[in-house]
């Protein structure tokens, strides 16, 4: 962070430029989202002006363009992904409704066809549209739940693997995006694929982040009508790395694996809850590798930005659906979880002249998005009335205006309800429920039979890698005062937990 405190606008002057803009001077908007991009995988981090605000060590990764970014940024050291699992992130920052809502509970796949994005949810893309915005998505949607509807082998999947979690998406479901290079969700790093607005099927045979980047560099010069001229544009970048695998060369780049290829546990590991004796453990040379590759292709992005002269009106965001837990807390679960490395993830903003650089800790969630951003392109009025979340750009326009900040950012576990005879899922199970607050983390998971299963409860700040839960018995006044805020943030959300009155019938 460079002196980002002296780079201050005026209240005065902030407050003005947080006033409702004309149509013709809407910013445009892009939102990059890498995979399992956990908030720990950032150099800046260890930078003495960031550090302050937090109680844990940076990884030892390599991220030049993201450190740049930041110093440039507001950053959210308290961003949290409600349901840290790809698909039903995907839900809530697509409609700023929670899964129950907006159809996605679990991940996207074949065999669980009631977990699916809505067909009539209002996302935001279909409010930009609306407002005159040209809309595209690049890279893994997985929002989707597979059909055999493949436009080159109509009445079949878009592979023979079995069960399939790919998917391809049609016109019809593609939200307000008119500009298309897309897929569901595959694995293969350097063996990508796409299918186009046309619904054209592409095998490009080079890393995914790459070409990507590639295909949204196309779209900001808009060479062949890839977005309409003259309007303000919204772009949606969403790379699979540094998701699994993470095994070998045919993961990342060979020049990104070079830096960490001989560094041994001791330097790859500095998170004091690391297991390292996990099998696991050489994951992280090739994690690194691919997250270093993710920070120059952003920062490739980013100098195309420049150099077409669009950078002073786009806002930015870098952010991810989930963290990676990379042998934290013994499991090999990267996500899904309520510890920090799987629950907080990036959240960092840019908007020129309109925001003051700093770390913020307000307590930022997935479910606040839509509406935030939204307000920040002057649309508050067009927030669909189906956002459950916050807007909080007045905390990041610092324009006088009253904010409700969130005391609490809610945490959903769901996994598979009963299988019917078919061998097809049938709804979720709510598994868990938690939030955290400025100070703990705090989750309740229950069995399949409604009993209690576990109580966690972890000091954050005096315990910032979560490696001494507390005895809720032995915290009366800690556990009620969290069981309290988690029923209110259940009653919020209108959470299954909530209306059948599950925290009730648990016996702690």
């Amino acid at each position: 962070m460079k002196n980002i405190d002296k780079v201050i606008l005026p209240l005065t002057t902030l407050a003005l430029l947080g006033c409702e803009q004309a149509k013709d001077q809407r910013p445009n908007i892009i939102y990059v989202y890498p995979d399992q991009f956990r908030n720990q995988a950032m150099a800046f981090w260890n930078e003495p002006d960031y550090a302050e605000h937090i109680g844990w060590k940076a990884d030892p990764v390599k991220t030049p363009r993201l450190d740049g970014f930041a110093d440039e940024s507001i950053v959210f050291s308290r961003a949290m992904s409600n349901c840290p699992l790809s698909s039903p992130y995907r839900g809530i920052f697509l409609t700023g409704m929670y899964p129950e809502r907006n159809g996605i509970t679990l991940n996207c796949m074949a065999e669980r066809p009631q977990s699916s994005l809505r067909e009539d949810a209002t996302c935001i893309s279909d409010v930009l549209d609306a407002a005159g915005y040209s809309c595209g998505y690049i890279g893994k949607l997985h929002a989707d739940h597979p059909t055999p509807n493949d436009p080159a082998n109509p009445g079949h999947y878009v592979s023979d693997r079995r069960p399939e979690w790919d998917a391809y998406t049609p016109v019809e479901r593609r939200h307000g995006f008119t500009y298309w290079y897309s897929y569901g969700t595959f694995d293969e790093h350097k063996n990508p694929h796409y299918w186009d607005t046309e619904g054209v099927r592409h095998d490009p045979k080079v890393w995914s982040v790459g070409h990507e980047t590639d295909k949204a560099i196309e779209f900001l010069r808009n060479r062949n009508g890839e977005r309409k001229k003259d309007a303000p544009f919204f772009l949606t970048i969403a790379y699979n790395p540094p998701h699994s695998p993470y095994e070998s060369l045919d993961d990342c780049m060979e020049e990104d694996f070079a830096i960490y290829k001989d560094m041994d546990y001791s330097e790859l590991y500095v998170r004091e809850n690391a297991d390292t004796t996990l099998t696991k453990a050489d994951a992280a040379r090739y994690y690194f590798a691919n997250v270093t590759g993710v920070d120059r292709e952003f920062g490739r992005l980013l100098d195309e930005l420049k150099e077409l002269g669009l950078d002073r009106n786009t806002i930015v965001i870098f952010t991810s659906d989930h963290g990676e837990t990379m042998c934290s807390q013994g499991t090999y679960d990267p996500k899904n979880s309520i510890y920090t490395e799987s629950f907080n993830v990036p959240f960092i903003i840019r908007y020129p002249e309109r925001i003051r650089p700093r770390v913020d800790s307000t307590l930022f969630s997935t479910i606040d998005i839509m509406p935030t951003l939204l307000s920040l392109a002057g649309l508050n009025d067009m927030i669909p009335s189906s956002a459950e979340g916050r807007d909080l750009s007045p905390v990041i326009l610092e324009n006088g205006k009253e904010c409700d900040t969130p005391d609490a950012a809610l945490y959903i576990r769901n996994v598979n309800g009963p299988y019917n005879e078919k061998g097809l899922v049938e709804g979720f199970f709510p598994a868990a429920r938690g939030i955290k607050t400025d100070r703990y983390t705090f989750e309740i998971a229950i069995k399949k039979d409604g009993t209690l299963s576990r109580v966690l409860i972890f000091d954050d700040i005096n315990d910032p890698y979560q490696l001494n839960p507390l005895d809720y018995k032995k915290e009366p006044e800690t556990f009620a005062m969290l069981l309290n805020k988690l029923d209110a943030k259940l009653e919020e959300a209108n959470d299954i937990w909530h209306r059948e009155n599950r925290l009730d019938n648990l016996k702690f």
